[in-house]
């Protein structure tokens, strides 16, 4: 045999696409991915709104403009404009340090900034309720000193930038 039978280049390889279904079978499971993200979604909002709307719109609205449901949204409001603003100050500080510095601990911390995602938000309530309620050591001496933070707008600030501060980290 010789060198030129030896090294002879093989045949190249067939491109082919990255499924062997057809396009009609494709547009298919699409369509039944579609299908069921829009059940998950759609069917709890139509719901929602039906049992919303079940005693007409004018029901709606005038619960809407009772006096409790404007506290509601007046909180809602007064929470996002705190909330938000320190989950990006602190969400970008976290994000840069962690991709611009190679330190000991990193890894501990991006867990710590993760610990949300592993932990229901009911645990994180209760955690706070032990750590700031009135009858804990801490709890005691805030509300003693006129700064309550369960069931006040500090501990509402603090539950919702523990569970949404993993949504602001980039990685």
């Amino acid at each position: 045999m010789s060198d030129a039978t030896l090294h002879k280049p093989a045949t190249p390889a067939r491109f082919r696409s990255a499924t062997e279904e057809s396009p009609a079978a494709r547009w298919a499971l699409i369509a039944v991915a579609v299908g069921g993200l829009a059940l998950l979604v759609g069917a709890p909002l139509v719901i929602v709104f039906a049992e919303a709307l079940v005693r007409g719109w004018g029901a709606a609205v005038a619960s809407l403009s009772s006096r409790d449901a404007a506290s509601a949204i007046r909180l809602t409001l007064l929470i996002t404009a705190i909330a938000v603003p320190l989950n990006a100050v602190f969400g970008i500080a976290a994000a840069w340090f962690i991709t611009k510095f190679d330190f000991r601990g990193k890894a501990f911390l991006i867990t710590l900034i993760d610990l949300p995602f592993s932990i229901s938000p009911v645990v994180a309530g209760l955690c706070i309720v032990l750590l700031f309620g009135a009858n804990s050591a801490l709890g005691g001496w805030l509300v003693a000193s006129g700064y309550p933070i369960v069931f006040a707008v500090p501990g509402i600030v603090l539950a919702t930038v523990f569970v949404t501060f993993p949504f602001v980290r980039a990685n």
